[in-house]
């Protein structure tokens, strides 16, 4: 499919080694000098008598003025990443905020709070960090400034600020008042054919999700019946005399094949399972911005048709119309720019993750 692939032909020139083939790859926009730099690391579990919880450290080192020190440490638990997501997106209905692991992420394979599904929140949690400090606009949201610096009291304290319940129930009243009134009118081209690209992409990335985990499935159940042959060779090789040397080398053999198997499930674990679920919580995250456009979009249709029916009350509505055409105009504006930005970064980790692949299967096949 051409319009999911616009950037899978490599020039000519380029080199052929897939690895030199990324190094070349550059994003135009990539700012050359960091001033934020976030580490989530130092899980802690905590358990009281009402819950267990698992919180971690955050590291904040910056160079920017509007913070008060060079550098911070706090402890946060999932809700407060959570709080921090619901605030961006508050604060910024059309940008694509960076997604957060699920409340179970991969549920069927881990038990929660092992080593192993804390370890894969808390590489979730610092790529989410990190994606939005590198935004140009989320990098500097003020509610993202107090989760990276804000004691743990200061930041109960400000959650508490938060919009009231009767603020929350008119934004839903108005979703759903939206929703209700149908399709757009008059939608930009450019926002349908977004609209039309996310339906594919969704539908392909979770096609892709789902081959991964079964891949890594049978290569785990390939793994785990290998692992009894060896031992198996070795103890027979003792009853054996003349084919001896011959079964321990099968023993030996089997062993190698085991180590680069254990290797290669650890490539798929740590770099593709990670990247195609991040994109598959992407493609949900931008379904959503769309419609959130789409409710700005129907919200100035709506006031145009009022207008159209109610000639005596003209200056009045013709004020709440410019208004409403600016606040489209920064939607569109804003999403048009993540848009581009997010394409570009999809297309990146695709591309390298990929490659990462191909590249780990060649040196296993080789092992």
């Amino acid at each position: 499919d051409t319009s999911l692939a616009e950037v899978n032909s490599f020039s000519p020139s380029m080199p052929i080694s897939p690895s030199s083939m990324i190094n070349q790859y550059k994003f135009e926009d990539e700012p050359e000098l960091r001033d934020l730099f976030i580490t989530v690391d130092d899980p802690e579990s905590h358990i009281t008598a009402i819950e267990t919880f698992i919180t971690y450290r955050v590291v904040t080192k910056t160079s920017r003025g509007e913070f008060d020190s060079s550098e911070y440490e706090v402890r946060r638990r999932y809700q407060d990443f959570l709080w921090l997501k619901s605030k961006l997106e508050e604060a910024h209905p059309t940008l694509i905020i960076p997604p957060l692991p699920e409340k179970f992420i991969m549920k069927g394979m881990v038990e929660r709070f092992n080593d192993e599904f804390i370890e894969t929140r808390r590489k979730a949690l610092h790529k989410f960090l990190n994606r939005i400090a590198d935004h140009p606009t989320l990098t500097f949201n003020e509610d993202f400034k107090i989760f990276l610096t804000a004691q743990a009291w200061e930041l109960s304290s400000h959650k508490k600020q938060g919009p009231g319940l009767l603020s929350r129930m008119g934004q839903t009243v108005r979703a759903v008042a939206s929703s209700v009134r149908g399709g757009v009118k008059n939608r930009p081209e450019m926002f349908t054919e977004m609209n039309e690209y996310m339906e594919t992409f969704s539908q392909k990335i979770n096609v892709l999700d789902k081959i991964a985990h079964r891949i890594y499935k049978e290569e785990r159940e390939y793994f785990s019946e290998m692992k009894e042959y060896g031992p198996i060779h070795t103890l027979w090789s003792a009853s054996e005399e003349d084919i001896a040397d011959s079964l321990k080398g099968v023993a030996s053999c089997i062993d190698k094949c085991c180590k680069a198997t254990e290797k290669r499930m650890a490539g798929l674990s740590e770099n593709l399972l990670p990247i195609l679920h991040e994109y598959v919580l992407y493609s949900e995250i931008l379904m959503g911005v769309l419609k959130r456009r789409d409710q700005i979009q129907g919200e100035l249709d709506s006031r145009i048709d009022t207008l159209a029916n109610k000639k005596t009350e003209q200056d009045l509505f013709s004020e709440e119309i410019g208004k409403l055409e600016d606040k489209v105009e920064c939607a569109n504006n804003a999403l048009k720019a993540d848009w581009d930005r997010w394409k570009q970064n999809m297309q990146y980790d695709m591309r390298s993750t990929f490659t990462n692949m191909a590249e780990n299967n060649l040196r296993y096949y080789e092992e």
